[in-house]
C-alpha cells in the first residue's frame, strides 16, 4: 500500500517535468503561455487550463487555454478587471499560495463565470463541482503579479488533495519564471525590432530627402569630415558620395566665408557643451559653397546635433538646400530695384544713397570728391521732331557714353527725363572738370542710328565736397545751379560752382 501511495506522484512529476521542459523551451511569449496550460493538463491532472496575463492597463486577458473546444471558445480573448478576482478571492480557502473559491461561497450576484463544465453537481462529498474554481497566480523571481492560471475539472473528478495541489504550486512558481524571462525576452525583442524599424526609417528617411543630408564628424574644433551623405547631396555639390566622404564640410564652403563658417562651428560646439541648443541663426544659415566643377552656388544649411545620454555631441545632422536661384532672384530684384529701367544706370535712390555715403565719409576727412550734374542740351527737339521711341534711344546712347568715361569707382545715375549725375570720389576740382570735358566731348558728337541721326549735347555743372556740401540735397543743387550757368554760357559746356 506505501509503494502505491508514493507510486502516483512519482508519475506525475515525470510528466510535470516533461510539461516543465517544454515551457523552458518555447522561443516565444505566446508559446510559453501555450506550453504551460498545456502541461497543467498533461502533468498535474486537470482537464482545463487557462492563463491570463496581467496587461499595462491593469486588465487580465486570457491568452493561452487547454481543454475542450469549447472551453477554448469561452475562455480565450476574455478580458476582465483586476478586482474581479479580488472579490473572488475574498471568499476562497487558501490552499498555500493556490486559491480554492468553493461554489456555495459566492453570493449569486458576485459569481462570474464565462463556462460552465458540462458534468451533474456530485452528490458524494469531496467530488468537484462545476462552480468550483481553483486559481494559481504567477509572479516573477521578484514578487510582481504576472497573471493568473486557473483550473478546472481534476481527471479524478475530486477536489484536489495536498499532492496535486503541491505539484500545482510547484508548477506555477517554475510557470511564474518562466512567463517572466518570455515577457523579458519579448520585450528585448520587441525593442530590437523598434529599433531596427527606427534605423531603417532614419535610412530611407535620410536617402530619399529631397534635400542634400550629410552626417558629419563632430571634432573638437568643429565639424571634421563627412560620415554619412546621400545622394541629393551629390547632386547639389557635383561630387560623388564617397568623394564627399573623404572630405570635410569647410572644403566645400567658399574661401571668403570660411571664417565666418568656422565660427559658427566653434558657436555649434560651445553649446553642444554648455547644454542648451544653438540659437536659429547658428542651426540655420546660409553660405556660399563651390561645387566640384569650380561654379558657386548658395546653400543653405541646418544642423541638429546628435547627443549622447550625457549631452556630448556624438555627430552633427545637416540638411542642405540648393538656394542659389532664390539668391540671383533676390539679386535680381535688388538690382531692378535700384536701376533706372531705360537706360541700366543708378537710379534715383541708389544714387542718393551712394551720395549719402560718401558724404559721411568726408565728414570724418577721410574722402573728399565731386558731383557733376549733366542735362543734355537739344533733346526736347529730339523728342518733338522723332517722338519718344528715339528720345529714349538718344537716352540710351547718352547713358551708354557718359558712363563710357568714368572710373569703375564712380557711379553715373539718371534723376529722371535727360538729367543725369555723376558721384566721383577722391578726386578734386581740377580732377573733376577733366572728367567734365571729357564727358562733354564724348556728347559732342551726334548720335547716329541707321535711320536717323539726333544732334544733342550736355551742360555739366559741378559741384566738389565737403567744400560745396555736406549733405545730398545741397551738394545736387549747389551741382544744378552750376549746370545752368554752364547752360546760360552756350550750352556744350561745364561750370564750378562758385567759380
Amino acid at each position: 500500500m506505501l509503494e502505491r501511495e508514493y507510486d502516483v506522484p512519482l508519475t506525475a512529476l515525470r510528466s510535470l517535468y516533461r510539461a516543465l521542459g517544454r515551457v523552458g523551451r518555447a522561443q516565444t511569449l505566446r508559446e510559453t503561455l501555450q506550453a504551460v496550460v498545456d502541461g497543467v493538463v498533461e502533468g498535474v491532472g486537470f482537464e482545463v487550463a487557462a492563463l491570463s496575463i496581467l496587461r499595462s492597463d491593469g486588465m487580465f486577458e486570457t491568452l493561452a487555454v487547454a481543454g475542450p473546444r469549447n472551453a477554448r471558445e469561452a475562455l480565450l480573448g476574455r478580458v476582465q478587471p483586476s478586482d474581479a478576482y479580488d472579490r473572488e478571492f475574498s471568499f476562497a480557502e487558501p490552499w498555500g499560495a493556490l486559491r480554492f473559491v468553493p461554489h456555495d461561497r459566492v453570493p449569486p450576484e458576485l459569481l462570474e463565470v464565462s463556462w460552465i463544465p458540462d458534468i451533474a453537481p456530485p452528490q458524494q462529498p469531496g467530488a468537484w463541482h462545476p462552480l468550483d474554481a481553483l486559481f494559481a497566480p504567477l509572479y516573477a523571481a521578484a514578487g510582481e503579479l504576472l497573471g493568473m492560471l486557473s483550473v478546472d475539472l481534476p481527471r479524478d473528478g475530486r477536489r484536489p488533495g495536498p499532492v496535486q495541489r503541491e505539484l500545482l504550486e510547484l508548477f506555477a512558481t517554475q510557470a511564474g519564471v518562466a512567463l517572466a524571462n518570455a515577457s523579458l525576452a519579448e520585450q528585448l525583442r520587441e525593442n530590437q525590432e523598434r529599433l531596427a524599424a527606427s534605423e531603417e526609417a532614419f535610412r530611407l528617411a535620410f536617402d530619399g530627402a529631397g534635400v542634400g543630408m550629410a552626417m558629419v564628424e563632430v571634432g573638437r574644433d568643429g565639424p571634421a569630415r563627412f560620415l554619412r551623405v546621400n545622394e541629393q547631396l551629390a547632386r547639389i555639390t557635383g561630387y560623388a558620395a564617397d568623394e564627399l566622404c573623404r572630405m570635410r564640410p569647410e572644403d566645400l564652403v567658399a574661401a571668403e566665408d570660411r571664417a565666418a563658417e568656422a565660427a559658427t562651428a566653434r558657436r555649434l560646439l560651445a553649446s553642444a557643451a554648455d547644454g542648451p541648443p544653438a540659437d536659429a541663426a547658428v542651426r540655420r544659415r546660409e553660405v556660399r559653397w563651390q561645387r566640384a566643377a569650380g561654379d558657386g552656388i548658395w546653400v543653405a544649411v541646418t544642423t541638429t546635433l546628435i547627443r549622447s545620454a550625457s549631452g556630448g555631441a556624438l555627430y552633427a545632422l545637416d540638411q542642405v538646400e540648393d538656394v542659389t536661384d532664390r539668391h540671383l532672384a533676390e539679386a535680381e530684384l535688388d538690382r531692378r530695384a535700384r536701376q533706372d529701367p531705360l537706360t541700366g544706370l543708378a537710379n534715383r535712390a541708389s544714387l542718393y544713397e551712394r551720395l549719402a555715403g560718401s558724404l559721411q565719409l568726408s565728414t570724418t576727412g577721410d574722402r573728399r570728391g565731386a558731383v557733376l550734374f549733366c542735362d543734355l542740351d537739344g533733346f526736347k527737339a529730339v523728342n518733338d521732331n522723332h517722338g519718344h521711341e528715339v528720345g529714349d534711344r538718344v537716352l540710351r546712347a547718352a547713358a551708354h557714353r557718359i558712363a563710357a568715361e568714368v572710373r569703375d569707382t564712380d557711379v553715373v545715375g539718371r534723376l529722371g527725363g535727360d538729367e543725369f549725375v555723376v558721384v566721383a570720389d577722391d578726386v578734386d576740382e581740377a580732377d573733376a572738370i577733366g572728367l567734365a570735358e571729357r564727358i562733354r566731348a564724348a556728347l559732342a558728337e551726334p548720335i547716329v542710328f541707321a535711320d536717323n541721326r539726333a544732334d544733342v549735347t550736355v551742360s555739366i555743372g559741378i559741384a566738389v565736397y565737403p567744400e560745396q556740401g555736406h549733405d545730398v540735397e545741397t551738394l545736387l543743387r549747389h551741382a544744378d545751379t552750376a549746370m545752368y550757368k554752364a547752360k546760360a554760357a552756350g550750352r556744350n559746356a561745364y561750370a564750378v560752382y562758385g567759380r
